[in-house]
């Protein structure tokens, strides 16, 4: 059995402005224009190893969750012989009732208030670095940027696994080895 843990990030045409540096006697510039659409970027990071799943969607509802779910169970193999723990928060979508989570998939939810215990709160300025200080023409020009960091950060799994694996995270359990 493995451990992961799953958290959700709004992006949105709002820029995201970060410290540049300028030249002497100038200003920065930091194009934005403030348009209200937003993109949730779905997180699961396996600390231990370092893996991580994506997934681009236009909401937070329960019905989103749902279905984020059961593409990582899909991708990832989950069934009831390859079950994994889900660490994740108290979000309205994580504890509706008509969240529908597949076989396999065991919730843990954390403490309320507690970001600092989630590992996956700690991919948020990952990805925020290909979108700071830069402005989108609509939606579909940001997911292509963002698609295009996700794959990457799927990838790095050493980054992802230094930034992500607190010392107090259990160890994964060796699988059963049918006989």
């Amino acid at each position: 059995m493995t451990v992961w843990a799953e958290d959700e990030h709004r992006l949105g045409l709002i820029p995201i402005h970060r410290r540049v540096w300028a030249p002497r006697g100038q200003r920065p510039t930091a194009p934005g224009v403030r348009r209200y659409q937003w993109l949730y970027v779905y997180g699961v990071v396996q600390p231990t190893t370092g893996d991580s799943w994506w997934c681009l969607l236009p909401s937070m509802r329960t019905d989103a969750m749902s279905a984020a779910l059961a593409a990582f169970a899909r991708d990832a193999g989950i069934d009831e012989t390859h079950r994994v723990v889900l660490v994740w928060d108290g979000a309205g979508a994580h504890t509706s009732t008509d969240l529908l989570v597949p076989d396999g998939i065991d919730l843990v939810p954390l403490p309320p208030y507690s970001p600092e215990l989630q590992p996956a709160e700690r991919l948020w300025p990952l990805v925020d670095e290909a979108v700071a200080n830069r402005s989108f023409a609509d939606l579909d020009a940001l997911e292509a940027v963002l698609v295009e960091r996700c794959r990457t950060l799927r990838a790095d799994r050493v980054t992802i696994h230094d930034l992500t694996c607190y010392h107090w995270w259990p160890a994964d359990a060796p699988q059963a080895i049918a006989g």
